[in-house]
C-alpha cells in the first residue's frame, strides 16, 4: 500500500488522472503479481490489475491491494469502458515500455464523451520510486549476493584450462539454481583471452587456456531481486601486460568502493574513477558507464555515467564496474553490487578478488 501511495502522489505532481503500467518490473513492485502478461491501471481512488484468463486466480492471490479484472482480446476492446468508468481524461502511459502498435490503439480509443481522452506519455515514474529500495527489497538483494558469492567460490575450484567457456557457464548455472536462486537474471558471461575485450561477450566453444585472462559476469535471483558481480582470473603465472592492467582497474575499482557517497552525483562518481583509467593511459578502453543499478531488474536507475544527473542516496542499490578492454588480447573487469547505508557505500558482494588461479 505504501508504494501505491506513493505513486498516487506523483500523479498529482504530472496532472493525471490516472495511469497505464505495462512494465512486467513495474507491475511486480506496485501489485507483487508475478505473471508474465498484464495490465496496472491505478487513478487516485482505484487500483486494478486486468490478467486474462491464464492469471485470474494468481492475480487475486498475489495482488491482494489490487481489484482483478478479467479481460479478453486486445488492449482496444476492454480499456476503452475501464476507463469511462473510472472517470479517466488524462491517462499516463508508460513511454519506455508502450509499444507503437499499443500506443496507437490506445490513442484511438473513444471515451462515449465529448473530451477526448488525453494520453500523456510519461518516462520513470515508477523506476523513480523503485531507485531507493525499502527493508525487505535490500534483504533480498543480499540473499542474491550471497548465492553470486557462493558461486564465485565455485570458479575458484572449477576453473580449469582444457573447458569451454560455454561448459563453466553451465556449470555455474547449475550450481546457483541449485544453491537457491531463481532464473538467471542474465545470461553468465564467461569469456577468456581475446573475447574478454567484448564487455557483453557470449560464452562460446572456445577453450580455455592458460596465461588468459578470464573474466566472468554472473548474478543470481531471489524472490524477484537480482545481483550482478564480475571477476577476471587467469591460470598459472601472469604476465606483466595481465599484471599491469588488472592493477590499475583494481585501483580503480577499489577508490570507487571508498569515495563514493551519499549527495554525490551519478556522473561525478563515474568522472572520478574513469579519470584515473584515463590518466593510466587507457581512458578509449574504458567504453561502459561506471554502474548501474540493480533491484527487479540487473540494469536499472540510478545510472553511473557521463550523462547521468542522478543523486545518490542510502538505500539505492548499484554496481560498481571499471574495466579495461584491449582487442586481440583480452580485457579485465571487476564489479561488486553495493548500497549506500548511514551515507558510506557498503559491498552486498564479498567474492576475493585474488585474480590467480594455480594449475591448469
Amino acid at each position: 500500500m505504501e508504494r501505491l501511495i506513493r505513486l498516487r502522489e506523483t500523479l498529482d505532481s504530472h496532472d493525471l488522472d490516472g495511469i497505464l503500467i505495462g512494465s512486467s518490473a513495474n507491475r511486480r513492485y506496485l501489485s507483487g503479481f508475478t505473471g508474465s502478461d498484464g495490465w496496472l491501471i491505478v487513478t487516485k481512488q482505484k487500483a486494478c490489475l486486468a490478467v486474462d484468463f491464464r492469471y485470474v486466480e494468481q492475480a487475486k492471490k498475489e495482488s491482494v491491494d489490487f481489484e482483478s479484472i478479467y479481460i479478453k482480446g486486445d488492449i482496444s476492446r476492454w480499456l476503452p469502458e475501464l476507463v469511462k468508468d473510472l472517470a479517466i481524461k488524462r491517462l499516463g502511459i508508460e513511454a519506455d515500455h508502450v509499444s507503437v502498435a499499443t500506443y496507437q490503439s490506445i490513442c484511438n480509443i473513444p471515451t462515449g464523451t465529448e473530451n477526448q481522452l488525453q494520453i500523456i506519455p510519461v518516462k520513470s515514474i515508477v523506476e523513480s520510486l523503485r531507485m531507493t529500495k525499502d527493508s525487505s527489497e535490500l534483504e533480498f538483494i543480499k540473499k542474491a549476493a550471497e548465492i553470486a558469492d557462493a558461486a564465485m567460490l565455485f570458479v575458484s575450484s572449477h576453473l580449469r584450462a582444457g573447458i569451454t567457456e560455454k561448459q563453466l557457464s553451465w556449470e555455474l548455472e547449475c550450481f546457483m539454481r541449485q544453491d537457491g536462486s531463481e532464473a538467471m537474471p542474465f545470461e553468465i558471461i564467461v569469456a577468456s583471452g581475446p573475447n574478454a575485450a567484448l564487455p557483453h561477450a557470449q560464452p562460446s566453444d572456445k577453450l580455455i587456456v592458460a596465461g588468459e585472462p578470464v573474466t566472468i559476469d554472473l548474478g543470481a535471483r531471489y524472490n524477484g531481486y537480482c545481483s550482478d558481480m564480475t571477476r577476471t582470473f587467469i591460470i598459472g603465472k601472469p604476465d606483466s601486460q595481465f599484471d599491469k592492467i588488472y592493477n590499475i582497474v583494481l585501483a580503480a575499482q577499489t577508490t570507487g568502493l571508498s569515495v563514493i557517497e551519499s549527495g554525490m552525483v551519478a556522473r561525478e562518481a563515474d568522472r572520478l574513477i574513469r579519470g584515473m583509467i584515463d590518466k593510466a593511459g587507457y581512458g578509449e578502453r574504458f567504453g561502459h558507464g561506471l554502474g548501474h543499478g540493480v533491484g527487479l531488474e540487473v540494469h536499472e536507475p540510478p545510472r553511473l555515467g557521463l550523462q547521468s544527473d542522478e543523486i545518490l542516496v542510502d538505500n539505492m542499490v548499484f554496481t560498481v564496474e571499471p574495466g579495461i578492454y584491449l582487442p586481440g588480447w583480452g580485457g579485465v573487469r571487476i564489479e561488486d553490487t553495493v548500497t549506500l547505508e548511514n551515507g558510506k557505500l557498503v559491498r552486498l558482494t564479498h567474492s576475493s578478488k585474488e585474480p590467480l588461479i594455480q594449475g591448469g
